[in-house]
């Protein structure tokens, strides 16, 4: 009599717990991602209510546009031999053709909508008041011609003080009470002040007394023809605002790791690795440093998307013609285009970012789960 093959009972309750797993996981992502958009949108519409003055940037666009045809009809010899009567009805048609192009002849409740969904589309449009180096007035033009300027300069800065920090932070972690550990944490409170304060000092010194490193901008004047001379005066140039934006950060950066590493370094499982005699190296990189992954990702997704904005009071004392540098120029301006178009860009890159973690986390850390119970 022939005995029947056992049922693979593991396999199928295996497949349906990484099916339910999946389900969850999916469900959790759509339900992370709408909740986002919602962020999105309404972060994009408070910038347009700002960026407009609730409005009252219209009233300065109708007395920019009267003034300017004020001024045609002025320099022009054909409205001379007008009528009063005859020139103020030019003037008011022309004005009234000038604000129907611009569409100010709706009321700003509803053009705010209109901006809203042209900037989730990135339908960025035309800037208003500035132009590109190419005489471009399109937004999209000119934020990426300003992004190389920012990217060579905080990109540097922030993964220099990001590594830096961290490598520090666990090499002190280890030598907790030695002079060079109490030095850091008694040098933590001057990064209060930002980079732009010490830059301005880092300019009076290196550039005003010793006169050895360049005031400011990003390379020189006129630019060096060759390929290699660009770079090193773009190198010598970078010197000044990226120790600017070390030494605003390092110290409160490597108190805040280095205590951070402090809390994993005191396991038991630390320990019971020191009394096995495993290198100092070893100890730090799996079992202190491996924990800590999912802040350490978080911190430097957070850098990354950073580096889009720069900064605009340090871009502005170096003279960097970067993104922070570009908003200070739109907020003056009144530039509604420029300054919505950036902060779309940085929230499409802030939600990305925080939805890409939240899946991260539950690769890096076993303890994160997707729905808030253990499986």
């Amino acid at each position: 009599m022939a005995v029947a093959p056992p049922v693979a009972v593991p396999r199928v309750e295996a497949a349906r717990a990484a099916g339910s797993t999946l389900a969850r996981v999916a469900k959790y992502a759509v339900v992370r991602l709408v909740a986002l958009l919602i962020t999105v949108v309404v972060g994009v519409y408070l910038t347009i209510l700002v960026a407009n003055m609730g409005g009252y940037v219209d009233q300065l666009r109708r007395a920019q546009i009267r003034e300017g045809v004020g001024l045609m009809a002025l320099a022009d010899p054909e409205w001379a031999m007008l009528t009063d009567q005859d020139r103020r009805e030019r003037i008011e048609r022309l004005v009234a053709l000038e604000e129907e192009r611009l569409g100010l002849g709706q009321p700003f409740l509803v053009r705010s909508f209109t901006y809203l969904a042209n900037a989730l589309t990135l339908n960025l449009g035309r800037a208003e008041q500035i132009m590109s180096d190419s005489g471009s007035r399109q937004v999209r033009l000119i934020l990426l011609e300003r992004l190389p300027a920012t990217l060579y300069l905080f990109a540097t800065g922030q993964l220099l003080l990001f590594f830096a920090s961290i490598f520090v932070a666990l090499h002190l972690s280890q030598r907790y009470g030695s002079f060079l550990d109490r030095l850091m944490v008694a040098l933590a409170p001057t990064s209060a002040a930002p980079g732009w304060f010490y830059g301005i000092f880092l300019i009076l010194i290196f550039a005003g007394l010793l006169r050895v490193l360049p005031f400011g901008g990003m390379v020189a004047t006129p630019p060096p023809p060759d390929k290699l001379g660009y770079a090193l005066s773009l190198l010598k140039h970078l010197i000044l605002p990226v120790t600017a934006i070390v030494i605003s950060a390092i110290f409160l950066q490597v108190y805040y790791w280095r205590t951070f590493f402090l809390i994993y370094s005191r396991e038991d499982y630390v320990e019971m690795a020191k009394a096995k005699g495993l290198p100092s190296t070893l100890i730090e990189r799996r079992y202190i440093l491996r924990p800590t992954l999912p802040a350490i990702v978080t911190s430097f997704a957070l850098t990354l998307i950073g580096l889009w904005t720069g900064a605009i009071v340090l871009e502005t004392i170096f003279n960097w013609p970067g993104l922070g540098r570009l908003l200070y120029r739109a907020i003056g301006a009144y530039d509604t285009p420029v300054i919505v178009g950036s902060v779309v860009i940085y929230a499409y890159l802030l939600a990305l970012t925080v939805f890409v973690l939240d899946i991260l986390y539950a690769i890096l850390d076993p303890r994160v789960r997707v729905e808030g119970r253990s499986t």
